[in-house]
Parts: structure tokens; sequence; C-alpha cells
């Protein structure tokens, strides 16, 4: 019962609260009362989205939910409606969703089957039922998503390819380096390199879990990746470590995007759960100069390591406001 919280919907002014928890999509305010009380030990509160406009809202917004309780009440063609939404929504099922039926369960099966929901739950299931069921069904889905992450990362290793974060592994950003300073060799241009690195991060993974810090990792990444160029590079070297190939880009300009960062990637808080939390970053830029991209990378790790605060932020420092979005830079002089 512990691993259970309650989203809570009421109406389209209400859809912009970032909570934690289960949402109970039904027309029927019995339903409600039958989960309320099923989770009463728990002190939370359980209310719905009445129909499928809400529970569309409330199920594809960036949200947290342990699960989703869907009632075959709302309409044959409003759950076909949802159940599409959820298969075209871009980021795959981040919950389980579980069918409230009435005792004819077995026209619902073919979507347990197709696996489009993870659970048909018969109306009149005993209280005392719903909580267990509900934690089994979490469970189930966790494992299963293990199990799809541990099928793509071992895709994505053999394709240079981070498996958390979608990026270059240190190898690809390598090659790719390479290759940038081949043409600088050539042409004579500039490039930058920057390598930064999230501080404390080893802690945070204590503190939060390991599911919960690739999912800020994926968040620094996404803000990054709207501040670059499309023809940037971004690669990761470590468990909270990347590095940016710049081609064009002085260290002056470097030096401008570390502050962007600061300003746009590291100030705003961070989302882990239902908390918001802030990250600091430590960062080191080097000029190429047409030199191996392994000197310059050097070059830009020893920078990073000059930029180390004397004392490594806590979590409970990190995520204060006093530390928040902190950015410390410092250029490689060559």
């Amino acid at each position: 019962m512990q691993d259970l919280e309650v989203f809570i919907m009421h109406g389209e002014s209400h859809s912009d609260i970032v909570v934690s928890g289960i949402l109970v999509a039904t027309p029927s305010a019995e339903l409600i009362k039958v989960v309320q009380e099923s989770l009463v030990g728990s002190g939370l509160a359980v209310r719905g989205a009445a129909g499928e406009e809400e529970a569309a809202t409330a199920m594809l917004a960036p949200l947290s939910l342990s699960a989703a309780l869907l009632d075959v009440e709302l309409g044959k063609t409003a759950l076909e409606g949802l159940l599409a939404a959820m298969r075209t929504g871009g980021e795959g099922r981040r919950f389980p969703i579980v069918l409230v039926c009435d005792e004819d369960l077995l026209s619902w099966r073919d979507y347990l089957y197709q696996g489009v929901i993870d659970d048909l739950v018969p109306r009149t299931m005993q209280t005392c039922q719903w909580g267990v069921r509900l934690e089994v069904v979490q469970r189930s889905f966790r494992r299963l998503q293990e199990c799809e992450q541990l099928r793509q990362r071992a895709l994505m290793t053999d394709s240079g390819t981070d498996p958390v974060t979608g990026l270059c592994t240190r190898e690809g950003f390598l090659s790719m380096l390479f290759r940038e300073t081949d043409r600088v060799q050539r042409m004579k241009t500039s490039l930058s390199i920057m390598m930064f690195e999230i501080d404390a991060f080893a802690a945070w993974q204590q503190r939060l879990g390991t599911w919960a810090c690739e999912g800020l990792l994926k968040q620094v990444v996404s803000r990054l990746q709207r501040l670059l160029r499309t023809y940037d590079g971004i690669g990761r070297m470590g468990r909270s470590a990347f590095a940016l190939c710049l081609p064009g880009c002085a260290t002056v300009d470097a030096a401008a995007l570390a502050e962007r960062m600061r300003a746009e990637v590291f100030s705003p808080p961070f989302l882990a759960g239902s908390s918001a939390i802030h990250l600091t970053a430590r960062c080191g830029i080097a000029a190429s100069h047409g030199r191996s991209p392994l000197v310059v990378l050097r070059d830009a790790g020893e920078a990073l390591a000059s930029a180390a605060p004397r004392d490594r932020f806590t979590p409970e420092r990190c995520g204060s406001s006093p530390f928040s979005g902190q950015f410390v830079y410092i250029e490689a002089m060559r």
C-alpha cells in the first residue's frame, strides 16, 4: 500500500498540477468511493476524471502516474480513443492501465492479450482487494519495463548509442571528434570542446534511485539539445559526464553557451516523480587548434577538474535554493 499514490484531477483548470498517483477515469461516484475506501489506510484522497477529455489530458501529461483505472462505463468509443492515444503518445506507456468491467470480462480480454491494458478488474471486487490488486499490477508492469530496457540496451550498445539518453557513447563521440578535427586542419576553422559533469550524482542516485536519476539525465539532455545547433555533437562520457563538440566556435562562444546552460538548463528545477529538485554542474572548455582529439579532451577534462567546487555538495545542499542552477566553467589555457 505504501507504493500507491493518488492523482487528483478535477477539470481543465487543474491540468497543470504535477502530482504522482492513480487516475480513476469513471462517471461513477460509487467506483471512486470504493477505491477511496481501499486506500483509506494510506491517508490519501481519491478523485477521478469524469470523461474522456479529462482522462486523456491526465494520461498524456508529463506526470508520474502510478496507474490508470478506466471504467468501461465511459463507453467503448471513449476507451478505444484513450488507448489509441496512449499508443501514439510518442513516449510509450509509463504506467499500467487497468480496465474496470462488469461481470462479462471475456468481452474485453482481447485488450489484455494484445498488451494494450495490463489487467481486467471486476467492478464487484471486494474493497479490501483493490489495494493488493493494484500493487501487483504495478510490480508486474515495472518488471516488464525493466526487461524491455535491458533488451533495448543490448541492441543500442552494439550501435554506439547510450541506452539511457540516446546520445553517442564515448567511442561514438571520439569518432565524431576525429572527423571534425580533420575538417579544422583542412579548413583552418575554430572548434571547441566542452565537458560538463553533474555534481553529487552518485548521492542523488542513492537518494532517488537509478530509475529517477535516469529520468533526470534525460531532462538535462532534452533541455541542452534545445540550445544546440543541428551540427553540434554531444556524447555521454560517464555516469554523469557529457562532452560537446562545437564546430565553428571559439572558446569565447563556448563560454557564452555555458552561461546559457546555467540559465536555461540548470537554473529551472527538475522533476523527479512529484518532487522538484535543483542540480548543479561544472564545465571545462578547450580549443582544438587542430590538435589530436585525445589531447583536447584531456585539456577539457583538466579544465573540468579545475572547476570542481572545494566542497562537494550533499543532496540536501544541492537541492536548496542557494545553490540552484550553479554552473562553474573553466577554460583550458593553450
